[in-house]
């Protein structure tokens, strides 16, 4: 399995969480980067870990910790971000410490849900 990626950034929205009726949920969010050319980046975080973002509001700094996912549904193909760490960090840039998870050994082949 390949190694996670890192990006640190500020927080610019957080969206609502999403319920597919086959009981998926994902909860999406966007995080400016902070590379010279500062990009808005996407992230998913899925099932348990949607809650690491009820501590987050916009503007805050983080260090998000992903894997790439892609998938192809009905002839279409998709790349996702997936989330699985997602940490607040002071203005020193250390981690603000609360209960986060660490990433999966394999992650789970799931159908897209739309």
């Amino acid at each position: 399995m390949a190694a996670p990626f890192e990006l640190t950034g500020t927080v610019k929205v957080l969206m609502d969480t999403m319920t597919f009726p086959s009981g998926f949920s994902k909860r999406e969010f966007v995080v400016t980067s902070e590379d010279e050319y500062p990009q808005d980046i996407k992230f998913a975080c899925v099932k348990e870990r949607i809650s690491q973002l009820d501590k987050l509001q916009p503007a805050d700094r983080v260090k998000v910790s992903f894997r790439i996912r892609g998938n192809e549904y009905q002839g279409r193909y998709f790349v996702d971000l997936q989330a699985f760490k997602v940490e607040k960090l002071d203005a020193d840039g250390s981690a603000v410490e609360y209960d986060n998870l660490e990433p999966p050994d394999a992650l789970p082949d799931t159908e897209m849900p739309f």
